[in-house]
């Protein structure tokens, strides 16, 4: 079996506050995580190269032989081969820059402490897709969706469907894993297949537009509406109005109120009524925040809602405006639209913010985790802890301004 690393590049960076608790490639695009792609494309399980503060979590491992890949790069048949033919000392490059290289011990460990890689290096011209910006998750998420539904159902026999729901289309485009349950459902499968993961369900009087990825153990609450293509990762939990957006595991939006166009990171919470903008009233372009740049930075994109890091809450009927990100473990309640980047560990609202204390929030961490018969371990909390720390000049509140 080949040795396959995924390592975080300087995009990660590009990609906070989602990179803040994972390595890039255990973010979630379609149904399944980039990781999760690569392992089963390539027959085999992979490791990070990642921020040395994620390290004990996401271990590394090394062979006498290794493929290393940009994490952020979504496999592709074509990609795949390319990086299975490379010969020991290769380096696979696009015209954008590095893609993949089969290094021996000592070259991984030169290129861990120095980042540089041998000089026998081809050049492939097939696409490459990366996810290089927030945004990029939701946007691509339609084709990802399809493939990986192509991917996981191929040559398999989805679970019977309830004669109580209605699929409009094909029905072969509908795929429910073991224990999922779906009753009293309208699918339309015309633009997007629908996957329901093991133990998902959809209860009844749903109304979905596909594509939809409900992965293992996920619900979609009585009468929600979701637009393709949306993504509810392992354990969420979804409810109202959905369009266009990921949520990555175990987070909530249960209740009634729109999110589009959105990334939801892990053990978040939206409470009931609130809502996000995804589309400004003079319908240019949206700005976000970026972490590299530390100002806000054009998207290109028309649509672009709310991005929020692990850990995150709102209270109800908050409103977020369009294009607003939030960190890690912040708290964001009360009447008003807050600002359109609130910093990791802040607490408070459109009247102003305080720092959220560090204390509080692993308890209030713990709590969440326990629901769900989940831990939050010590290395949990110390990469909670390193990222209060690193992101104290975040919460410089006069300074993180447009």
């Amino acid at each position: 079996m080949k040795n396959i690393i995924l390592f975080d590049s300087a995009v990660r960076n590009q990609l906070l506050p989602l990179t803040y608790t994972r390595p890039v490639a255990e973010l979630r695009c379609g149904i399944l995580s980039i990781r999760e792609k690569w392992e089963k494309m390539m027959s085999t399980q992979v490791s990070h190269l990642c921020e040395s503060y994620l390290a004990e979590k996401f271990p590394l491992k090394i062979s006498e032989d290794n493929f290393l890949i940009d994490g952020s790069l979504l496999p592709s048949a074509s990609l795949c081969e390319s990086i299975s033919a490379l010969q020991s000392g290769e380096v696979l490059r696009v015209e954008s820059g590095f893609v993949a290289a089969r290094l021996n011990e000592k070259q991984l460990h030169d290129f861990i402490k120095t980042g540089h890689l041998p000089n026998n290096g081809t050049e492939i011209e097939i696409p490459v897709r990366q996810v290089s910006e927030l945004w990029h998750v939701f946007l691509y998420n339609s084709d990802e969706l399809t493939s990986d539904f192509a991917l996981l159902s191929s040559g398999r026999n989805s679970q019977p469907l309830s004669s109580t729901n209605i699929v409009i289309g094909d029905v072969s485009q509908v795929f429910l894993e073991e224990g999922a349950v779906m009753e009293c459902a309208v699918l339309n499968v015309k633009d997007g297949p629908v996957y329901l993961g093991k133990g998902a369900e959809i209860m009844e009087g749903c109304l979905v537009r596909g594509g939809l990825a409900l992965c293992d153990h996920a619900q979609l609450k009585m009468g929600s509406k979701i637009y393709g293509a949306t993504t509810l990762g392992p354990n969420c939990r979804g409810g109202g109005e959905i369009s266009n957006s990921v949520m990555l595991a175990n987070s909530n939006k249960g209740h009634d109120g729109f999110l589009g166009n959105s990334v939801i990171g892990e053990w978040c919470n939206i409470g009931a009524d609130t809502n996000t903008s995804n589309l400004k009233n003079t319908y240019e372009p949206v700005k976000l925040w970026s972490y590299v740049q530390r100002r806000f930075v054009q998207t290109g994109q028309q649509f672009v809602g709310l991005m929020m890091g692990d850990h995150s809450k709102a209270g109800i009927n908050t409103m977020f405006n369009t294009g607003t990100v939030v960190g890690v473990a912040a708290n964001v309640y009360g009447s008003g639209f807050p600002r359109n980047f609130i910093p990791s560990f802040a607490w408070g609202g459109h009247e102003g913010f305080i720092t959220h204390r560090y204390e509080q929030a692993i308890k209030t961490a713990e709590i969440v985790c326990s629901r769900r018969k989940t831990t939050l371990t010590e290395t949990d909390k110390d990469i909670l802890k390193h990222i209060f720390n690193s992101s104290a000049e975040e919460r410089v509140w006069e300074h993180a301004k447009s």
